[in-house]
């Protein structure tokens, strides 16, 4: 790779982890379609980078917010949610294994991937702009809360995106949370589908091939990511946040549509 393409990937890795700090998405909902887009590295290769990057944002944010006593994390439902998420993750990179082994083609992998984000991001988008007038509920079920947890789980590992909108609309709807507390949870959530995910690929042994410099830069950015996303996310409000997230949306879906063409 030449040196403008680390320029890149350290760029979107940075910016990503920001907004993924204010919005709860972990920033690989960002991170994954933006590099496939540049279509340098292996769909594999991408996924596993995009993850490391997510997981040490959401590891500082997580760390951070609980050491200054600033966490919002609903630790009664939110831990339910993390352990279904940790299954979930290992269950989500098997399936994306499979798939990758099955494919002669791994370009048409990639364009499974941007499909079904595409949708979960269309429907995300909806639900958002019609939140207001959607009934919602407040699960405190332990094995409700699990099973919830195991489907993100799946979604964010299978699609290498750590978490993404999913989590948010999922928490607004059966937990009826705020979105600055969304936001928490939802790192909380990708923090233990992310652990598990990288756990499983390094015991399989199923690492693809990419440059370890790049490995260490785009953490390096997640970490920073997640240091900017902190500051700016305490100055600004709900409502700001949530007009980010769906110009956000806007921009994912856009990225999917344009992967979808390349990768089919």
């Amino acid at each position: 790779m030449s040196l403008y393409l680390y320029v890149i990937f350290a760029v979107v890795s940075f910016s990503a982890s920001v907004v993924g700090a204010i919005c709860g998405i972990g920033g690989g909902v960002l991170i994954k379609p933006m590099l496939d887009a540049f279509g340098v590295l292996s769909v594999a290769s991408i996924s596993f980078l995009s993850g490391c990057t997510v997981l040490s944002m959401s590891c500082y944010s997580v760390g951070k917010a609980k050491l200054s006593g600033e966490s919002l994390v609903d630790l009664k439902t939110g831990t339910p949610l993390a352990i279904g998420a940790a299954i979930g993750g290992v269950a989500g990179k098997m399936m994306f294994q499979v798939l990758s082994n099955m494919s002669p083609d791994k370009d048409k992998v990639g364009a499974i991937q941007a499909v079904c984000l595409l949708l979960i991001t269309f429907g995300t988008m909806l639900y958002t702009l019609k939140k207001d007038k959607i009934h919602t509920h407040h699960m405190t079920n332990p094995l409700a809360c699990i099973l919830i947890g195991l489907v993100l789980g799946i979604c964010s590992s299978f699609l290498g995106i750590g978490g993404g909108p999913i989590n948010l609309v999922v928490l607004f709807f059966f937990f009826s949370m705020d979105t600055k507390t969304a936001a928490q949870n939802s790192l909380y959530i990708i923090l233990f589908s992310q652990i598990t995910s990288l756990i499983n690929t390094l015991v399989t042994g199923t690492v693809p091939q990419f440059s370890f410099i790049l490995l260490v830069l785009m953490v390096a950015c997640g970490i920073l990511g997640g240091v900017a996303g902190r500051i700016v996310n305490k100055k600004i409000d709900a409502e700001t946040v949530n007009k980010l997230f769906i110009g956000l949306m806007v921009i994912i879906m856009l990225i999917c549509v344009y992967n979808i063409y390349q990768f089919m």
